[in-house]
């Protein structure tokens, strides 16, 4: 867990509140600073477990959402889950800045990028959170570099 360091600083001239936030890198834990500070909330999916238990998750805890005979599955550090709706239309709930598409049947959040390695060949491997690891489409390349030299992923 990052430590948060807290000061105040006094500007007469000011007339609203300022909130700077200085980090190495615009990660999960920062996202959710952001988000206590501003009074949203995070969002919520709605998944089954593998024993079939309803709950909720925290969209940003996901680590890869992918299509396996014909489920969408959710994956997380505490373990895998079914969600009721196609991948597309999961895509466009999680919140675009921090997932990305790899392949026709696999979203990841960049969050979660522990290490990527581009081959010799022009292919991606993507290594997450929890050990996973993935492989990029040709296809999904462009977009994931793109994402990936804006300094989302590998926290």
């Amino acid at each position: 867990m990052k430590k948060i360091k807290v000061r105040y600083e006094r500007h007469p001239e000011l007339e609203d509140i300022e909130v700077v936030i200085r980090s190495s890198g615009r990660d999960a834990a920062v996202e959710r600073l952001m988000e206590k500070i501003t009074g949203q909330s995070p969002a919520l999916l709605t998944v089954t477990s593998m024993n079939g238990e309803v709950l909720q998750i925290a969209a940003d805890d996901v680590i890869s959402a992918a299509v396996f005979n014909k489920l969408t599955l959710l994956v997380t550090e505490d373990g895998s889950y079914t969600v009721r709706q196609p991948l597309q239309n999961l895509e466009q709930a999680l919140h675009d800045a921090h997932f990305v598409r790899v392949s026709r049947h696999e979203i990841v959040n960049l969050d979660k990028v522990r290490k990527y390695d581009f081959t010799l060949n022009g292919t991606l491997r993507l290594e997450l959170a929890g050990g996973m690891e993935t492989w990029a489409s040709r296809r999904c390349i462009p977009a994931i570099r793109k994402r990936l030299s804006e300094g989302k992923g590998t926290q």
